[in-house]
């Protein structure tokens, strides 16, 4: 298939991509700036950092779930992030011109949501300490923001790859990354600014011109996710790799496998 086929045939399931993510970074600005911000009432009477760090889990988490297994997302398959995308493509699960623009949907939408957010909160919002909700290492440093990166992207990946290769809890795939992003915001976010995103990273520094650390959140997910699938392979063997989906619906398409609902088709 050539790019121009594509952009043709698969461009729905593109921009639901770039919705994603742009619709997951308002929520995660509106969340920093109702916790993090000076001038917002909620910051001052939830004082705890840990007790921020909860709530805002728990609210990028439910709202990580509502994306995946909302009609759009169980289309596209709720990548949301290079570096999901670019592992799938390694495991040969999705097409090169499909990664590609699903990867600068990613970019596109996520930046895109990050600047809504500017424009309707203004300087509580994009300034510090918000500052565009930049994921940023914490006290302990470069190091243990980049290995923490690299960790927290392989559980999530082996998490994934695990449910949706196994018939009985395929559908527990999104509520379990979901999860997942609850319980790293919760408790890693101090070590890293948990971002798990290439491209969630991106979307708070480029309006912000903050490049500062920026390779740890690029190369950090995708050695923690490509590493993941690689000990995926060797435990349980290419067979037992599902669709590049997090949830596999019967009544959608995928770009991914084929898979047509009109046509009576076997989802893999």
């Amino acid at each position: 298939m050539t790019a121009l086929q594509a952009l043709r045939t698969h461009w729905p399931e593109y921009l639901i991509e770039g919705w994603a993510l742009g619709s997951f970074m308002i929520a995660a600005g509106i969340v920093a700036t109702a916790l993090g911000s000076p001038t917002s009432s909620l910051s001052r009477i939830v004082v705890s950092p840990l007790l921020r760090n909860v709530i805002a889990g728990i609210a990028m988490g439910l709202t990580a779930i509502v994306l995946i297994h909302c009609p759009w997302g169980r289309r596209s398959g709720a990548h949301m992030n290079p570096a999901v995308t670019l592992t799938f493509l390694r495991l040969g699960k999705t097409g090169g011109w499909d990664a590609l623009f699903y990867i600068l949907a990613q970019i596109f939408g996520g930046t895109t949501g990050v600047l809504l957010v500017a424009a309707l909160l203004g300087p509580a919002f994009t300034d510090a300490p918000v500052s565009y909700a930049a994921t940023m290492p914490g006290t302990g440093g470069t190091a243990v923001a980049f290995v923490a990166e690299l960790s927290i992207s392989a559980v999530l990946m082996f998490v994934i790859l695990s449910l949706s290769g196994t018939q009985r809890f395929a559908g527990l795939t999104g509520f379990a990354a979901g999860l997942l992003v609850a319980l790293y915001i919760s408790f890693e976010a101090p070590l890293s600014g948990m971002s798990m995103n290439p491209a969630r990273t991106f979307a708070s520094a480029a309006p912000a011109m903050h490049w500062d650390h920026f390779w740890i959140y690029v190369l950090g997910p995708l050695i923690g996710m490509l590493a993941a699938a690689q000990l995926y392979l060797a435990l349980r063997g290419v067979g037992k790799l599902a669709c590049a989906k997090l949830l596999h619906p019967a009544d959608q398409r995928c770009i991914h496998c084929g898979y047509e609902p009109a046509a009576g088709g076997t989802k893999p």
